[in-house]
């Protein structure tokens, strides 16, 4: 697997845009994080197309702690073209407080983008994160088949934000 993997196109995308880290109009970082409530598996459910995932299913990532403090990044999923998997291995810090669930993240590099945590449950069962930008967002569940009605806060959130909801790519369906 080339280092530079599916996600890492996602910084070299990033890189393009001004402001990496910063946050959208809009979009306001949740307050009151707790990282080890957010470590662990999330399964993509929808996100906004982009080269370095296009063509990808069974979209996952992993959260861990790293030795310096920095958070871990697994990102995998399944080529469908190729019939294989693709992972990338990145590395996340916040950019303020811990308590504010905004931070930058690489897959190779000197290089950041933005990941803004927009809306989450109480239980961490849930997750929308936008990029830099509203071209960047992914809603992401603890279980790979949420429910409908939890979906449909999420995407109304979306909504508010200004992310457009034709826009979204499914990955699977919410029940």
């Amino acid at each position: 697997m080339n280092k530079f993997g599916f996600m890492g196109w996602l910084c070299a995308s990033l890189l393009w845009l001004s402001g990496c880290t910063s946050v959208p109009d809009k979009v306001e970082p949740v307050t009151g994080f707790e990282l080890d409530k957010y470590l662990g598996e999330w399964h993509e459910i929808a996100r906004l197309d982009h080269s370095f995932e296009r063509g990808l299913t069974q979209v996952s990532a992993e959260y861990s702690m790293r030795e310096d403090g920095g958070v871990k990044v697994v990102n995998r999923g399944f080529d469908t073209e190729k019939q294989t998997w693709k992972e990338a291995i990145g590395k996340a810090y916040f950019v303020d407080s811990e308590q504010v669930g905004r931070l930058k993240v690489s897959f190779f590099g000197p290089f950041y983008g933005g990941y803004n945590i927009a809306k989450l449950d109480a239980d961490y069962k849930m997750a929308l994160v936008i990029g830099p930008n509203l071209d960047y967002a992914w809603l992401l569940a603890r279980d790979s088949q949420p429910q409908a009605a939890q979906c449909e806060a999420y995407l109304a959130e979306a909504d508010r934000i200004g992310v457009k909801r034709d826009d979204w790519i499914w990955l699977t369906d919410c029940d």
